[in-house]
């Protein structure tokens, strides 16, 4: 059976998660936030050599999910092992971070961020990546892996 998504009571905007993840093998997770009906922003979590979905540079480990890719040379571990994961969200801008390094970073209100999102499949969102919610730990039917979660909101 599915075990279902794993979500905060309390609505995070401005925030810094810090969390260690580790996915099974050709497998698919994703920490999600700023979500409006199941669909916001992600830090995508995926075995890259296995994973289907790895085709797409925009859907592998530590990218924000079909709008931003990590670099090819970031510092994930191989797939069983623990990684450190990091996410800042501060007004437009975002960051994502992979075991110490700096992966990702987007500022929403920028003509970048514009011309990403019309061509992610979310362009049709009114609202997209905005405002208060929960924050989700993604169950995509593989196994996944999460401890030493630690959110902290940030003024």
């Amino acid at each position: 059976a599915k075990a279902g998504d794993l979500i905060t009571k309390t609505k995070y905007e401005d925030f810094e998660l810090v969390f260690e993840w580790k996915i099974s093998p050709a497998g698919n997770s994703g920490v999600k936030y700023r979500v409006r009906n199941s669909v916001g922003l992600e830090y995508q979590i995926l075995d890259d050599k296995q994973h289907p979905d790895s085709k797409k540079p925009s859907h592998r480990a530590g990218s924000l999910y079909d709008l931003l890719a990590a670099p090819d040379d970031k510092p994930v571990k191989p797939v069983g092992e623990w990684n450190k994961g990091r996410i800042v969200a501060k007004g437009p801008v975002l960051e994502h971070w992979l075991n110490g390094k700096l992966v990702m970073t987007i500022d929403q209100s920028s003509n970048e961020w514009k011309r990403r999102f019309k061509k992610s499949k979310y362009r049709g969102k009114k609202g997209f990546g905005t405002g208060a919610t929960p924050i989700q730990l993604q169950d995509h039917s593989d196994p996944a892996w999460f401890r030493n979660i630690k959110v902290r909101e940030l003024k």
